[in-house]
């Protein structure tokens, strides 16, 4: 009997092998994971958490964090272990940075530190590729602070550095407004836009804790542009700025501590008379792809794709899905773009394609209050 129960089994198995379809192996699913920068009104609101399995048909939100104000800036180290925030808000010091610690198996959130901003109305955290320094850039404050990292999370206030000067636009270039600040893939440059004075700042990051950072070159563009968020190619020679207040893409080599401007591309249709706001710029993991977010009465995405001659095109400009899509993000693996909006109170998927970039949107939507900042947690 048991002789015969093998040989059933080996039957079994080589007819399988011989035919691969008639073992059906489970699949896994990819769920996407993302922390959420809000803006908030109440005190039950804060930083959240949004997990996204297209198989599963899941699409969800969670509260980790309530009673941090403002929170409309969150990042995470590579490891996903460690998390950093702000409130933008103003006071006697400035805002606020704080940092947390991050339990996925529980989905919470566990406050380590707080400290000072050192200026007023914080919007944008970064920390440096080795993950030893975290700057953050004060929009009405005009400057920027910068701390040192321990790998419990703690840190440790170093530096402030105040812009000055202003711009054409009386209404909103009436002084210095540092909008982001981003290290080059080596960590030893530091590139901040300033909306405010029409500039873009190129400092020297060095190990010296006294002063750690020292202005190298300030970069003027054309008056009136308002430099908003900017992103590095991959090899650091390239640079991407938004250009908010002309609703601009502008393209820069970085050779030798020089900004040379290479693209200056529109992102509005022909014709366009309305209001703008150029928000967020992203990259494909590939290169190929440049992808800008446009708020005001436009509230669409442009997709811009690399020609044959190493120069990008605009291909497609498309609703963004919403109103005021502040922030959007691509995933690591390429397939979908997700748009928060800030005025509609939602985020909204598209599925990419990944031969052309272009963009298609799902019915994939969730209802949160003023979504501003998303960034996708490691698997």
């Amino acid at each position: 009997m048991k002789q015969l129960l093998y040989l059933s089994l080996v039957t079994l198995f080589v007819a399988a092998c011989s035919n691969p379809s008639a073992i059906q192996m489970p699949q896994e699913t990819q769920t996407y994971s993302f922390l959420v920068g809000t803006y908030t009104d109440t005190v039950d609101q804060g930083i959240n958490f949004l997990k996204f399995n297209p198989e599963e048909n899941l699409f969800e939100v969670q509260l980790l964090a309530p009673d941090v104000q403002n929170p409309s800036y969150v990042i995470a180290s590579k490891n996903s272990k460690l998390v950093f925030a702000l409130e933008e808000s103003a006071g006697v010091s400035g805002g606020d940075v704080l940092s947390f610690n991050l339990n996925l198996a529980k989905d919470s959130l566990e406050l380590i530190a707080k400290q000072s901003s050192y200026g007023n109305h914080p919007c944008y955290l970064a920390l440096s590729p080795d993950e030893s320094l975290l700057t953050v850039g004060n929009y009405s404050g005009g400057n920027l602070s910068i701390y040192s990292v321990q790998e419990d999370g703690n840190f440790t206030y170093l530096q402030t550095v105040q812009h000055e000067g202003k711009s054409v636009n009386e209404a909103r270039q009436e002084g210095p407004h540092v909008h982001s600040t981003v290290f080059n893939p080596k960590g030893d440059r530091l590139l901040v836009a300033d909306l405010g004075t029409d500039k873009i700042y190129n400092y020297k990051v060095s190990g010296n804790e006294a002063e750690p950072l020292s202005l190298l070159a300030e970069f003027p563009v054309t008056p009136g542009d308002g430099p908003r968020h900017m992103k590095f190619s991959e090899d650091g020679e390239s640079v991407f700025v938004v250009q908010e207040m002309s609703a601009t893409l502008e393209i820069y080599s970085f050779m030798e501590d020089k900004l040379e401007l290479k693209q200056r591309l529109s992102l509005l249709d022909e014709g366009f008379t309305g209001q703008v706001g150029a928000a967020e710029v992203r990259l494909s993991s590939d290169g190929k792809n440049v992808y800008v977010s446009n708020r005001g009465e436009a509230n669409t995405i442009s997709v811009f794709s690399k020609n044959e001659s190493g120069e990008f095109e605009r291909i497609q400009n498309i609703s963004s899905g919403g109103v005021m899509p502040r922030n959007f993000i691509v995933t690591k693996d390429g397939k979908y773009l997700l748009a928060a909006h800030q005025s509609s109170n939602d985020i909204v998927v598209f599925e990419r394609n990944p031969e052309t970039g272009e963009l298609t949107i799902t019915d994939w939507k969730v209802t949160l209050n003023k979504p501003v900042y998303l960034f996708q947690l490691t698997d």
